[in-house]
């Protein structure tokens, strides 16, 4: 009976928790446009003279706003910081709001404010100084990043272990800060060329936090639950304005933010390994982007009329409703399967045993 009311108390949590952020971010939000309109109106630059279908598909876009992903990591952070604090001042049902945790939440909550002021500061040089960051210093920076992360799992968690489906844990000792770097960054990476349509990058975060919370509520991690949840809310109030046709475009400062978190979180859930599938559409577009790269500098020539491989499409006909549609299914399909092979994978014992 206890387990049940347990069980009821954080399903309570999760769905009240994800609702609030909604309507607190759909009240951010609406201030924060009219902040950006008044004071970074240039917006988001399209011409790109190293991608001219790209240009000519996107040209209409000019000058809408960016940074618009700022009021969802700032929603998240607001609501657990205060709860956080309630919690300790009031006794009731406060405690039960608070999802701040040292071992589930307090890492993922670092990333989210560090790594969403950085892509932030790199949005104003992007409107301001028409460029941003550099790909050798948004490496470096990608790279510093994940470096601290997995310098917390490895000596603060002790975390060294790698789950493989099906197979069970194995002990990598020291390759696991390896491990972590490559994990953050190619989730990083590959969440940030998902960014390129109005509500693709949204819908595409939406469903893969989604099969990330499942699991984590499934694992009894229920503070790491709640804080997927809330990402969630406020992620849906940022759709509200960011589908076709948007208002304000994501920016660096909410991809890098929750590319950051979504890599940290698999890794705390130790499903870092089910992210190919859970996450399929990120991996197949940075797949196509390093593709194109490397048959350009070998081969002198584009296997793709143009990269990330959603513009591709574009170019083909397809209407940008209609691949941001169809992406959004496939990501849901993939959360599907990957859920499927994480819960039969947790019921059964490893296939080497």
């Amino acid at each position: 009976m206890n387990e049940q009311i347990f069980t009821v108390v954080n399903v309570v949590r999760i769905f009240a928790l994800a609702a609030l952020a909604f309507f607190v971010n759909l009240l951010i939000t609406y201030f924060w446009t009219k902040i950006l309109l008044k004071y970074f109106k240039p917006g988001k630059e399209i011409e790109r003279k190293d991608a001219p279908v790209f240009s000519s598909l996107h040209k209409k876009k000019e000058g809408t706003p960016t940074m618009g992903g700022l009021p969802v990591w700032v929603t998240v952070v607001f609501l657990t910081v205060i709860f956080y604090f309630l919690s300790n001042i009031f006794d009731g049902f406060w405690p039960q709001l608070n999802f701040l945790s040292r071992g589930q939440t307090l890492l993922p909550l670092g990333f989210l404010i560090f790594a969403g002021l950085v892509g932030m500061a790199d949005d104003v040089l992007g409107i301001f100084k028409r460029g941003g960051l550099s790909l050798k210093i948004r490496l470096a920076v990608y790279t510093a990043v994940a470096g601290i992360g997995a310098w917390w799992f490895y000596f603060k968690l002790d975390r060294d272990m790698i789950t493989v489906p099906f197979l069970g844990d194995f002990a990598v000792g020291w390759w696991y800060l390896i491990f972590a770097v490559v994990v953050i960054i190619a989730t990083a990476f590959s969440m940030n060329e998902t960014d390129g349509l109005d509500g693709l990058s949204g819908g595409v975060f939406m469903t893969i936090f989604a099969a990330l919370a499942v699991i984590a509520f499934d694992q009894g991690r229920m503070d790491l639950a709640v804080f997927l949840a809330t990402i969630m809310g406020a992620l849906t109030a940022f759709l509200w304005f960011n589908i076709y046709p948007a208002k304000f475009f994501m920016g660096d400062t909410g991809v890098m933010a929750l590319g950051f978190v979504l890599g940290v979180v698999a890794l705390l859930t130790n499903t870092a390994l089910l992210l190919p599938v859970i996450a399929v559409i990120p991996l197949v577009e940075s797949l196509s982007v390093i593709i194109q790269t490397i048959s350009k500098k070998l081969r002198k020539k584009k296997i793709f009329i143009s990269t990330p491989i959603h513009h591709t499409f574009e170019a083909l006909g397809w209407p940008e409703t209609q691949v941001t549609m169809r992406f959004w299914m496939i990501s849901a399909i993939g959360a599907i399967v990957g859920l499927i092979i994480f819960l039969v994978d947790s019921k059964i014992p490893p296939l080497w045993r």
